[in-house]
Order: structure tokens, then C-alpha cells, then sequence
């Protein structure tokens, strides 16, 4: 029988996966109910339901992900709740489209339960990946729609 992960080797897990581009793998530590909040997502869902959907978004945002990720800075804090990590880190972000790079702040709050992630709660800087790909523009025209 597998070693069950605690919370803070789940979220290492997932974080080593980004930062190497193996955004297939994901969905797998993921519980098959679980709830994905992007607080701070400019346009578009902020909340994915059920593995199955958080699978398709990891899979559209690999396809259609111009940008290579490297984790830096990373502080996993427990809390007195022993299925909850809350972690700070920046991402080092290559935008391979215009050649920028910059760094952008991320906090996530993550509940694991029988070693998969039941909820989370994204807090990433989205602004900056728009504006580093020079879609700005194109995010205010999506603003002023709604």
C-alpha cells in the first residue's frame, strides 16, 4: 500500500510538477470532489469543480501556456489545522512569446485530505502574466464586456 503524502509533500509535489511543465500530472493529486477558488483571476471561472474539471484546465493552460515557471522563495507554513498549508512563493517566469522576465507572487491555501487535495485557494498574480504578454488591452476590453 502507497505512503499517504501529509499536506506540505502534496503541495511540494505539485509545485515541482509546474515548475517542470508536467501540467498532465496534476489532476492526480487532486480528490475526485475537489475545489479549486482562483481568487484573483482577472476574467473568466474563478471556481472548478471535480477533478475532471480541474484535469481540463490544466490541460488547456498547457496547451496554451506561452510561459516557463521555476518556484523560488517557497515558505510552507502549517497551520492548527493538520489538513491545511498555507504556502508563499514566487515564480521566476520566463515569457517565452516576448521574451520578458519577471517574478510573481503567489499564495496558496491547500486542505489534503488521505493525501490529495480537496480544496484550494489560489491567490497568483494573473495581472502580471497579462501584462508581460502584452495582453493588457485585451484584458480591459474583457472587463469593460461584463
Amino acid at each position: 500500500m502507497p505512503e499517504t503524502l501529509s499536506p506540505r509533500e502534496v503541495f511540494h509535489r505539485l509545485l515541482e510538477r509546474i515548475g517542470a511543465g508536467r501540467y498532465a500530472e496534476l489532476a492526480e493529486l487532486y480528490a475526485e470532489d475537489a475545489v479549486v477558488e482562483t481568487v484573483f483571476e482577472p476574467v473568466g471561472p474563478r471556481r472548478f469543480e471535480g477533478r475532471a474539471v480541474v484535469a481540463a484546465r490544466f490541460a488547456q493552460l498547457s496547451a496554451g501556456s506561452p510561459v516557463d515557471l521555476t518556484p523560488v522563495n517557497v515558505v510552507v507554513r502549517e497551520t492548527d489545522d493538520p489538513e491545511v498549508v498555507v504556502a508563499e512563493w514566487d515564480y521566476e517566469v520566463h515569457h517565452r512569446a516576448t521574451g520578458r522576465s519577471f517574478e510573481a507572487a503567489n499564495i496558496q491555501v491547500l486542505r489534503v485530505r488521505d493525501g490529495l487535495i480537496v480544496s484550494s485557494r489560489d491567490f497568483h498574480d494573473h495581472l502580471a502574466l497579462v501584462v508581460a504578454g502584452g495582453r493588457l488591452p485585451e484584458l480591459v476590453q474583457a472587463l469593460e464586456a461584463h
